[in-house]
């Protein structure tokens, strides 16, 4: 049983501020051995349940945040920037399922921890099937396009109800309970890991039950911006509709190239200030 892991960082218990997550803050090195304990309390629990195979596509930041030897399971690992498929890179069809692990809120969102959706500077929010979605909402698209079902997520309360409008009966793992955008109550770290590693286990034992990402096809991604020069540069991009001064829409019947399409607008986007 083959297991596909996306993993981010913000959702990680304990994680509050942005220099926790960043590659050269003074609490940087600390926070990634948590978020390691909770990846790997995600593979234990799926390998007691049955798995036998993991990828894990480092999806923060600039993707380069884990130690490939401390990782459980023999777990294979995806790292690097500028990935065709971006948080999602590496899923095809020969995996049996998707974990989530450590995500967050959406840049919409009501006091979600470190909420954000892709890029923080360009969006303000963005919309599947009309439905505001997080990063698991947008990267649930390519989870449709190949048809594996996405079982398991972590991070705040936010997190786990914006992943579920697209993952009906997905399990959560809730590790911390957010108070404001940079304030959080999180578990203790092994209080934290014992609950992803028995979210994990039951993930994959219900594992036959499982569905893909329920979006309906033709699908239009709606996209809302921070400031009209981000949403003037978007609407270059073939395939980008735009709606209104700060608004515009992808919309189509194949997932991966509304997904492949958004990234180019995020990168693009990520241009005008790098």
């Amino acid at each position: 049983m083959k297991i596909f892991i996306s993993s981010d960082m913000e959702g990680t218990a304990g994680v509050v501020d942005w220099d926790q997550c960043v590659i050269g803050g003074s609490q940087y090195p600390y926070y990634t051995g948590l978020l390691t304990g909770e990846i790997n309390a995600a593979i234990e629990g799926a390998m007691e349940a049955g798995a036998t195979e993991f990828l894990v596509n480092d999806a923060h930041s600039k993707m380069a945040n884990l130690k490939p030897d401390a990782l459980a399971g023999r777990a294979g690992y995806l790292s690097g920037r500028y990935k065709p498929m971006y948080m999602m890179q590496g899923l095809d069809e020969s995996f049996d399922a998707i974990f989530l692990v450590s995500y967050h809120g959406s840049m919409g969102s009501d006091g979600s921890v470190l909420s954000h959706t892709y890029f923080p500077s360009a969006f303000a929010e963005v919309t599947v099937g009309g439905v505001v979605a997080g990063e698991a909402g947008i990267n649930a698209l390519v989870a449709r396009a190949y048809g594996v079902p996405i079982v398991l997520v972590t991070g705040d309360v936010t997190t786990a109800e914006e992943t579920e409008r697209f993952c009906p009966g997905i399990k959560a793992a809730v590790v911390k309970k957010s108070i404001t955008r940079f304030s959080a109550e999180a578990l203790h770290p092994e209080a934290a890991r014992d609950l992803i590693r028995e979210r994990a286990r039951a993930a994959v034992g219900d594992l036959p039950g499982a569905a893909p990402p329920s979006i309906d096809l033709p699908v239009t991604l709606g996209l809302s911006f921070r400031s009209s020069d981000y949403c003037e540069l978007a609407a270059r991009i073939a395939g980008v509709e735009r709606t209104g001064a700060l608004s515009a829409a992808i919309t189509g019947d194949d997932p991966l190239w509304i997904y492949q399409t958004f990234v180019t607008v995020v990168l693009l986007c990520r241009g005008l200030v790098e």
